[in-house]
């Protein structure tokens, strides 16, 4: 049983999950409300990360992956687009070493075609000097759809297959994971336990759809850049309230 103080009161968790990953919504409506243009609330939305990175690690959650950037939203306008872009240069630069003093260790998922070099030269230089630490892994999805990544491994198997490295009876649930591009994550951490979608919506966007498949999810109101260590005791705190079968009874 693990004890962790929350505002109000103490709170007692039976467990925690091992794979945490987070749909961070809302950043511009959260914006809006302050009658601020949409990138104010992305700059406060890794303040959040921030927060929300270092709490999942002193809870002792493994891996901790964020929808930083789908696929789908290169079709926002270029200003915003250019700024999301910019925004792990800055995130380097700010909370990196703050992370890594805190035993962070960051990876990236996504398609990297296509990222513009300064944003790629940020990621890797958090990524090399992380490498070493054994701590919460920090998984930044960027660039990144679900149907994509589903359909290039699938096309990764069917070469192997035309050139005999692989038969069709070889194709089992787990050599398809081995082809997605979460299997850079330590094997029993893959998936992810619970999935957290901010701002209120209620639907995946193209996130993790194959490891998501047996996942608990969790929805709040709350927007991104408001959601910090106690929203996510909240929603470790419902998790422990759901019972996992697993297609089980």
């Amino acid at each position: 049983m693990f004890t962790f103080k929350r505002k109000k009161q103490d709170v007692k968790l039976a467990k925690i999950p091992n794979h945490i990953a987070i749909i961070m919504d809302g950043n511009g409506r959260w914006a809006k409300k302050r009658m601020k243009p949409r990138v104010f609330g992305h700059k406060a939305g890794m303040d959040a990360l921030q927060e929300v990175t270092i709490a999942a690690s002193d809870l002792g959650v493994k891996v901790l992956t964020v929808y930083a950037f789908s696929t789908e939203n290169w079709s926002r306008p270029q200003d915003e687009v250019k700024f999301i872009m910019n925004l792990p240069v800055e995130f380097f630069d700010k909370y990196v070493p703050e992370l890594h003093k805190n035993n962070v260790r960051i990876v990236v998922i996504g398609d990297k075609e296509g990222l513009p070099k300064p944003t790629l030269d940020a990621l890797e230089r958090a990524r090399e000097l992380t490498k070493h630490n054994s701590g919460l892994i920090l998984n930044f999805a960027l660039n990144y759809g679900g149907r994509a990544e589903i359909t290039n491994a699938v096309k990764l198997i069917a070469q192997d297959v035309l050139d005999a490295r692989l038969n069709p009876g070889d194709i089992t649930e787990d050599l398809i994971a081995a082809y997605l591009m979460t299997d850079s994550l330590p094997y029993l951490y893959r998936d992810p336990d619970l999935i957290i979608r901010t701002s209120g919506e209620m639907r995946l966007s193209n996130f993790l759809p194959w490891q998501s498949a047996y996942s608990e999810f969790y929805f709040t109101e709350v927007l991104w850049p408001d959601f910090d260590r106690e929203a996510l005791l909240l929603a470790i705190e419902e998790f422990n309230h759901r019972h996992r079968r697993f297609g089980g009874v």
